[in-house]
């Protein structure tokens, strides 16, 4: 009895659809599978309607990338409004500027000699949240390289001469966001990004969650995190980070997330949308 909880998709820079992705999940007999596509969650409305046709659980959630004092953090938020007016009036400020880096790593890869066009990628890319990956499926696709990972390892990785900073907001930013729209914050992958000094600071501000189980973290990585989890009293979650055939072979499901996990984060949840609603009616009755 496993879950996912960390999925892309063509919403964003996985190659598979939401319908897919659930198809994949039920194959595999997952009980609960959670679409955290970067920036957007265009795609949370028909994952939501693709697990419940397959009697598999779900959450809309989404990835944001952030950062504190220099360091990037990746924040995953779970059950979030998808209507939520402010979060997606920020996800569409998130959208213009990933569209905007498109154009500079293009122009970078041109003063190389290499004459890709922007509007190659966005066709390529067919989504309002484009990335690397799709500069690198489009080098591939016009033979400037042969595989993905050369395409990232030649130009577009940190420092290569096609890279480009990606926007970053502030941890703290990100993890408000989340609550705003009615969500819980979680630390996506701490093992990767090598930010754990801050694990407490945003304990501090209101981290609701730690990922543990990831398909790039070691036994040992996961016991580390899984040690942070309890000292702080975190929810733990987990998942592939699967997008696709992107970034490699099909992952979904490679992190086994027991489904007790799943339950708690679901129920956590569910609790504070109950105080939630508690403290409303209090203050409406106070009024």
């Amino acid at each position: 009895m496993f879950a996912d909880l960390h999925l892309h998709t063509c919403f964003s820079d996985g190659t598979f659809t939401p319908e897919e992705v659930a198809e994949r999940g039920s194959r595999l007999g997952l009980v609960a599978m959670a679409l955290t596509d970067h920036d957007t969650v265009e795609g949370c409305e028909r994952m939501a309607a693709a697990c419940k046709e397959r009697g598999i659980e779900s959450a809309s959630g989404i990835e944001l990338t952030a950062e504190r004092e220099g360091c990037e953090v990746h924040l995953l938020g779970y059950f979030v409004d998808v209507r939520c007016p402010k979060l997606l009036a920020e996800t569409r400020r998130f959208q213009s500027v990933r569209q905007s880096r498109i154009f500079e790593m293009v122009a970078n890869l041109n003063r190389l000699g290499i004459p890709l066009r922007a509007e190659q990628v966005f066709e390529l890319a067919n989504c309002r949240s484009p990335g690397r990956p799709h500069v690198g499926r489009a080098l591939v696709q016009d033979g400037y390289c042969e595989t993905l990972d050369e395409a990232f390892d030649r130009f577009l990785k940190k420092h290569r001469p096609a890279w480009v900073p990606k926007f970053k907001i502030s941890a703290f930013d990100a993890m408000d966001l989340v609550h705003n729209a009615d969500g819980l914050a979680v630390m996506a992958h701490p093992g990767l990004n090598r930010s754990d000094d801050f694990i407490p600071m945003l304990v501090e501000h209101g981290l609701d969650g730690i990922e543990c189980y990831h398909s790039k973290h070691t036994p040992s990585m996961t016991a580390r995190y899984l040690q942070i989890a309890a000292q702080y009293g975190l929810l733990v979650t987990g998942g592939s980070d699967c997008h696709g055939f992107s970034k490699g072979k099909p992952l979904i499901g490679a992190a086994k997330v027991p489904a007790v996990r799943w339950r708690k984060l679901k129920e956590a949840w569910e609790n504070r949308r109950k105080k939630q609603s508690t403290a409303q009616t209090v203050d409406g009755v106070s009024r």
